[in-house]
C-alpha cells in the first residue's frame, strides 16, 4: 500500500513561493566553482598555498558535479511491438540455415539471430551440409553492418533511386537490340542455377548479349584441364580422407586452393586411429598452412616443381619423359614410390598454374585409380575463363561493348591490366555496377546499384552436383538495395519476385521435394553424377611440362592469406586484426624471402626497443610494374623465391584504418600466379604488428610434446616414454606434478565439469575459432598500433613455433646435450642458436586460451576477488569487482588474460565496429561489452554452456551427449578443438582427457588446467 506521507529537507520548503527553494529544485550548483580559473593558469597554482587538501575538495567536488550533471542523459522512448512476431522471443536466439557463396568463399551455415539481428555464423551440421565456414565466412556478419556499404543508387556518381536507374538500362539494352550492340554481363562465378537460367533467358532476348564469368583468383587451368579430360567446366571435390599417401605440389590445400574446405577431411586421416594415420609430403614455394601441416616439407622453385610433377608420373605411369636433375630428387622419388604403393589410397594434388600440370595431375590420379579423386559430385564454385576476360577487355577498347552490366566483380581493383579495362570502359556506351560497396569499379560506372548481403538475399546454389542448397534472408535490407536478379528479372519482362522464381525452378532440383524442408535444412542432397570419363595427350603435357626452365630472377608466388582471401572484405576490422597463422603478422601484406635470399640483399627484420617487429622496405620489379612492399624474412621459403599476398592494398570504400598494404594483383599479370620479378632494397623501414616476437620453443617440450608414429605405436601401452609426466620432489622423492597439490581439492564429481581438448594432429592454424570468439564474446578491434604494442585483445590465439634444428627432436638432444655454459656444447651460445629457427623448419600450430586452471594462480593474487573458480571448472572473472591491477597477468604461467587499456566501445579513437550504431548490431547482448580498465580473458562461452544447461531444464530432461559447446569448439572443422563435461561419462570429452595422449600445458606448475592437449605424432 502506498504512503501519502510528505517529507521536507528544510523549514524553508513550508514556504510554497520560497524562491529560493525554486532556484535550488532547478539548479542543485548554485554558485559555479572556478575550477578552471584555479587550474589553469600554471604561474597562479604554482604561487599558490593550496593546501593539497584543499587541492582534492576543489577536484573531488567539480567531478562530482560532472557526475551528476552526466546523469540527466537523453529521454529514449521503447516502442514495443504492436503484434509481436510468433518466431521472434525476447532473449531466445533463432537459428536459419542458408548457405553462402561470394565467387571466393561457400559455405552451408546456420546463422544466429537475436530480435532479427544475424549475430553469429555457426557451421551447418546435418547431414549432406559439408562446407564448413573459414574466418572469412565467420566474418561476413560483421560485413554485413558495414557503414562504408553502398546505401543508394547512384547514377553518374549522383544519388538516384532503382526507378531512374533501371529505365536507364532497358532504354540502353533496347538501343543496342536496335543497332546490334554487344551486351556483356560480367559475373563472378554464380553456382545459382536459377541466376543462371535468368542469364539464359536475358540472352534469348538480347541476341547480342553474352556472359563472361570472371574469377579475381584464377584457377582455370586447372578448369581447362578437367573439361578438357571430361568435358566439364569444373573441379574435382577431393575426399581426402580416404587418402593414406598425400602428394601436394605447389597446392595449399588447407587454404584456399581451389576453393579451400579440405581440411576436415584432411583431418580425419591425421589422427592416429589404430595406429595408422596418413603420410604427407609437400613440395612448395611459399610456406604454407599444408606445408606447416605436412610429415615430410620441401621447399622448392615452381620451375623444379613442374619437373618433380614429371618425375612422380614417370613412376606412376611407366613413362620416360625426360627431366632435369633435382636436388631433392631422392625425396620427389620415394614420395613418387610411396604414392605408387598406397595404389586407391593414394592422391596427388597440384596447385601449378599451367594446363599441361593440371593435366597430369589427372593421369596421375587417374592411374592410381584414387578413391580420393572422383569425378562423381563436382565443385561448380569456379567456372572463370581467363581468355574471355581478356577478349572483353580488348572488346572494350575497339569500342564493340555497348552495355556493360557487372555484379559481384571489381576488376579495375583486380586486374593486372586495370589501366586497359578502365580505358576500354570509357568508351562503353552503358556501364552499370553491382556491388555491395562503392569499390573502384562501381566508382567510375555510369550506374552504381548497392547490392544485397547474402544475409539479406535469397538465392539458390549447386556447389556440388548433387545438392542444392538455398540462401535465405535472415534480416530485412539495411539500405535501398536491388539484387542482381531482380535487375534480370526486371530487364526480362518478368514481373514476379525472385523468391517466387527461386521456388517455381527448386523442385526440378530436389527431385520434386518440399520447399519448406529444403528452407529448413537449407540443402537438399540428391545423386550426384559422374563426368564422363575421358582422357587426353598426357605425354604430350607431360613433354611440353619437363621444358619447364628456371627463371632468371626471382620467381614471386602470388597466393591469398587467411585473413582477407581476395580482398573483399578488406573493410572488415575481424579479418585485419587476425593474424597470419604462419608469420603473426597482422594488418598488413608483405613480400616473404628467404635467410640466405635477405642475407644477400641485405634485407632484415628486427625487434625494435618498444617491443615491435620492424623490417626492411624492398622493390619488386615485374613487367615495368614496381611496387615497394615491406619485408618479411620466412623460414622455409624456398631459395631464388618470393610470396606476396593478394587482397590489400584496396583504397575505394574503406575506413582509413583499413587502407594498408599493396595492391598485388598489379603483378597478377595474364593470371599467373608465378612472375619473374627483381627485387632490390628500398630506404626506409616498416613497422609492422606482429603478436609473436618468439619463434622457436627452444627445447621446451614441455610445452608441445610430439612423437613419432613408429614409436607410438611401439610403445603406446607405455605412455611414460613418449608422453612423460613432469616429476618433482616432494619429501625428497620423485613424484608426477600432476600428483601434488598446493591445495585441498573439494568434490568437483557433483553437476557439471567443463573441460576442453585441443588436438595438435588435427588443428590446422586455420584460425576459425579465433573470428568465432571474437564474434560470441564481443572481443574488441584495437588497430595496428595497438597491437604493435603488444595489446592485442584476442581471447584465443593460436601459437605458431619452428624448430631450430630440422626438426623439434633435434631441438630437444641439443638441449639435452648441453655441457656447461661456454664452448660448442655450452648453454649460453646454445639457447642463443635455438633462438633461430631452421632453414626449412618443422612447424607446428598451437590454440591458447584461458586454462580454467583448478589450481588457478590469478585467483590466489586477485586483491578484490574479481576473478575466482567455479564447481564446473570455469574461471570467472567479475568485470565490476576488477580493478585492473593487473597481479593476475602477471602471475599467469600461460599469459592469456588481456588488460583493456581503452575504452574501444563508442570511441571514434578506435574507429572500427563498435563506434557507430550500425556496427554495433553485430554484438551479441549475453555478453557484456566490457569497459576500460579491467581484464578480460576466454570464459569457456560461460553464456552458452548456462544457456544449455537452463535449455535442457526448461525442456525438463538431462543435458544430452556432447551437446556443450563453445564457439572456438563448433567453428573448428578439422575437429581439433573438443569441449564437454567430463561428469557425462558419454560425452566425448570424457575419453579424450583419459586417452594416453592426453597431457597438461606446463604440467610442473601444478596449475593442474581444465584444458588438455593431445600429443603431436608425426608420420615419419
Amino acid at each position: 500500500m502506498s504512503s501519502n506521507k510528505k517529507y521536507w529537507k528544510s523549514v524553508e520548503e513550508l514556504n510554497e513561493n520560497s524562491s529560493i527553494v525554486e532556484t535550488l529544485r532547478n539548479n542543485e550548483f548554485v554558485e559555479a566553482i572556478p575550477t578552471d580559473e584555479f587550474l589553469s593558469d600554471k604561474d597562479s597554482l604554482s604561487s599558490s598555498s593550496t593546501t593539497r587538501r584543499d587541492f582534492l575538495k576543489y577536484v573531488g567536488f567539480s567531478t562530482a558535479a560532472a557526475t551528476l550533471a552526466a546523469c540527466e542523459g537523453p529521454v529514449h522512448k521503447s516502442i514495443p511491438y504492436v503484434l509481436q512476431p510468433e518466431q521472434i522471443i525476447p532473449g531466445v536466439a533463432d537459428y536459419y540455415a542458408t548457405s553462402m557463396f561470394d565467387g571466393f568463399d561457400f559455405a552451408n551455415l546456420l546463422v544466429k539471430t537475436r530480435e532479427g539481428r544475424p549475430i553469429k555464423i555457426e557451421n551447418n551440421t546435418i547431414a549432406g551440409a559439408k562446407f564448413t565456414a573459414n574466418a572469412r565466412v565467420h566474418a561476413s556478419v560483421l560485413s554485413l553492418y558495414d557503414s562504408m556499404r553502398l546505401k543508394v543508387t547512384k547514377v553518374a556518381q549522383k544519388e538516384a533511386n532503382w526507378q531512374e536507374a533501371d529505365l536507364k538500362i532497358k532504354a540502353s539494352l533496347a538501343d543496342a537490340k536496335a543497332k546490334g550492340g554487344q551486351v556483356v554481363l560480367l559475373t563472378n562465378t554464380l553456382a545459382s542455377p536459377s541466376t543462371e537460367k535468368l542469364i539464359a533467358e536475358f540472352i534469348a532476348k538480347n541476341p547480342t548479349a553474352k556472359h563472361v564469368v570472371y574469377d579475381a583468383v584464377s584457377e582455370s587451368a586447372a578448369l581447362d584441364a578437367f573439361e578438357t579430360v571430361y568435358g566439364e567446366r569444373a573441379l574435382v571435390d577431393y575426399d581426402f580422407s580416404k587418402a593414406n599417401t598425400i602428394v601436394a605440389i605447389g597446392a595449399d590445400f588447407l587454404g584456399d586452393w581451389q576453393g579451400g574446405g579440405f581440411d576436415s577431411g584432411y583431418a580425419q586421416g591425421r589422427i592416429p586411429q589404430a595406429g595408422k594415420m596418413s603420410k604427407h609430403f609437400q613440395f612448395e614455394a611459399n610456406m604454407t598452412l599444408s606445408g606447416a601441416a605436412a610429415d615430410k616439407r620441401v621447399p622448392m622453385t615452381v620451375a623444379n616443381q613442374k619437373q618433380a610433377l614429371v618425375k612422380i608420373y614417370n613412376i606412376i605411369t611407366g613413362s620416360s619423359v625426360a627431366t632435369g636433375k633435382l636436388a631433392n630428387e631422392d625425396v620427389v622419388i620415394n614420395a613418387a614410390k610411396q604414392l605408387k604403393a598406397a595404389g586407391s589410397k593414394g592422391l596427388l594434388v597440384s596447385g601449378i598454374q599451367d594446363k599441361n600440370a593440371q593435366l597430369l595431375v589427372l593421369a596421375i590420379n587417374q592411374a592410381l585409380s584414387s578413391e580420393a579423386f572422383s569425378t562423381i559430385g563436382t565443385r561448380q564454385i569456379r567456372k572463370g575463363s581467363n581468355e574471355k576476360v581478356a577478349q572483353l577487355v580488348a572488346d572494350m577498347n575497339a569500342g564493340s561493348v555497348h552495355t556493360l552490366i557487372m555484379s559481384g566483380v571489381n576488376p579495375v581493383y583486380t586486374l593486372a591490366n586495370s589501366a586497359a579495362f578502365v580505358s576500354g570502359l570509357k568508351k562503353v556506351k552503358l556501364s552499370v555496377a553491382f556491388s555491395l560497396r562503392e569499390d573502384e569499379t562501381a566508382s567510375i560506372s555510369n550506374i552504381a546499384v548497392p547490392a544485397p548481403h547474402y544475409l539479406e538475399s535469397w538465392n539458390d546454389l549447386v556447389l556440388t552436383k548433387g545438392t542444392y542448397s538455398l540462401t535465405q534472408p535472415t534480416i530485412r535490407p539495411l539500405f535501398s538495395s536491388k539484387q542482381f536478379q531482380e535487375g534480370l528479372l526486371s530487364w526480362n519482362g518478368n514481373s514476379a519476385s525472385y523468391y517466387d522464381y527461386i521456388k517455381g525452378t527448386a523442385s526440378g532440383y530436389t527431385n520434386g521435394g518440399s520447399w519448406n524442408k529444403t528452407v529448413h535444412d537449407g540443402i537438399y542432397v540428391g545423386v550426384p553424377s559422374a563426368a564422363s570419363s575421358g582422357s587426353a595427350d598426357f605425354s604430350a603435357a607431360a613433354n611440353a611440362l619437363s621444358q619447364s626452365k628456371t627463371a632468371s630472377g626471382f620467381e614471386l608466388v602470388l597466393y591469398t592469406k587467411t585473413g582477407l582471401g581476395d580482398g573483399q572484405q578488406a573493410n572488415n576490422p575481424w579479418l585485419q586484426e587476425l593474424p597470419d597463422p604462419i608469420t603473426r603478422v597482422s594488418w598488413d601484406n608483405y613480400v616473404t624471402i628467404s635467410k640466405a635470399d635477405a642475407e644477400k640483399l641485405e634485407l632484415e627484420n628486427k625487434i625494435v626497443a618498444n617491443g615491435g617487429l620492424n623490417g626492411s622496405y624492398a622493390t619488386l620489379e615485374a613487367n615495368g610494374t614496381k611496387l615497394q612492399v615491406p619485408v618479411i624474412v620466412q623460414p622455409g621459403q624456398a631459395i631464388g623465391t618470393l610470396g606476396l599476398a593478394l587482397g590489400y592494398g584496396k583504397k575505394a570504400a574503406l575506413k582509413e584504418e583499413m587502407q594498408v598494404g599493396v595492391n598485388a594483383y598489379a603483378l597478377y599479370a595474364n593470371f599467373n600466379n608465378v612472375q619473374t620479378v627483381s627485387i632490390k632494397k628500398a630506404d626506409g623501414e616498416h613497422e609492422f604488428a606482429c603478436v609473436q616476437s618468439q619463434k622457436t620453443l627452444m627445447g621446451r617440450g614441455d610445452i608441445i610434446k610430439e612423437t613419432t608414429l613408429t614409436i607410438f605405436n611401439a610403445k603406446y601401452n607405455e605412455p611414460e616414454i613418449w608422453n612423460p609426466v613432469p616429476k618433482v620432489s616432494l619429501d625428497h622423492k620423485e613424484i608426477e606434478a600432476t600428483k601434488v597439490d598446493l591445495w585441498e581439492s573439494f568434490d568437483r564429481s557433483v553437476g557439471h565439469h567443463f573441460n576442453l581438448s585441443i588436438d595438435l594432429n588435427a588443428c590446422t592454424g586455420c584460425g576459425a575459432c579465433v573470428i568465432a570468439c571474437h564474434a560470441e564474446n564481443n572481443v574488441p578491434v584495437v588497430g595496428k598500433s595497438e597491437i604493435r604494442r603488444s595489446r592485442d585483445m584476442h581471447w584465443l590465439r593460436i601459437d605458431r613455433y619452428y624448430s631450430s634444428e630440422d626438426t623439434f627432436e633435434g631441438d630437444n638432444k641439443k638441449k639435452k646435450e648441453f655441457d656447461g655454459l661456454f664452448g660448442e656444447k655450452g648453454s649460453l651460445g646454445g639457447f642463443g642458436e635455438m633462438e633461430k629457427p631452421a632453414d626449412n623448419p618443422q612447424v607446428v600450430f598451437q590454440p591458447v586460451m584461458c586454462q580454467h586452471c583448478n589450481h588457478a594462480p590469478c585467483e590466489t593474487v586477485c586483491p578484490v576477488a574479481a576473478t575466482s573458480h567455479s564447481r564446473q571448472g570455469q574461471n570467472h572473472m567479475a568485470y565490476n569487482r576488477c580493478v585492473g591491477t593487473r597481479y593476475c597477468a602477471n602471475n599467469c604461467p600461460y599469459k592469456v588474460r588481456r588488460f583493456n587499456w581503452f575504452l574501444y566501445n563508442n570511441n571514434d579513437e578506435f574507429d572500427f565496429h563498435m563506434n557507430n550504431d550500425l556496427g554495433r548490431m553485430v554484438i551479441n547482448p549475453d555478453v557484456n561489452v566490457r569497459s576500460r580498465g579491467v581484464m578480460e580473458k576466454c570464459s569457456m562461452c560461460i553464456q552458452k554452456t548456462q544457456s544449455t544447461i537452463l535449455t535442457a531444464k526448461r525442456e525438463g530432461r538431462e543435458v544430452a551427449t556432447d551437446e556443450f559447446s563453445t564457439a572456438c569448439s563448433s567453428a573448428c572443422a578439422p575437429g581439433a578443438i573438443k569441449f564437454g563435461d567430463i561428469n557425462n561419462k558419454a560425452d566425448k570429452i570424457t575419453e579424450l582427457v583419459a586417452d594416453k595422449r592426453a597431457y597438461h600445458l606446463l604440467e610442473s606448475v601444478g596449475t593442474k588446467p581444465n584444458v588438455v592437449y593431445q600429443v603431436k605424432v608425426r608420420n615419419i
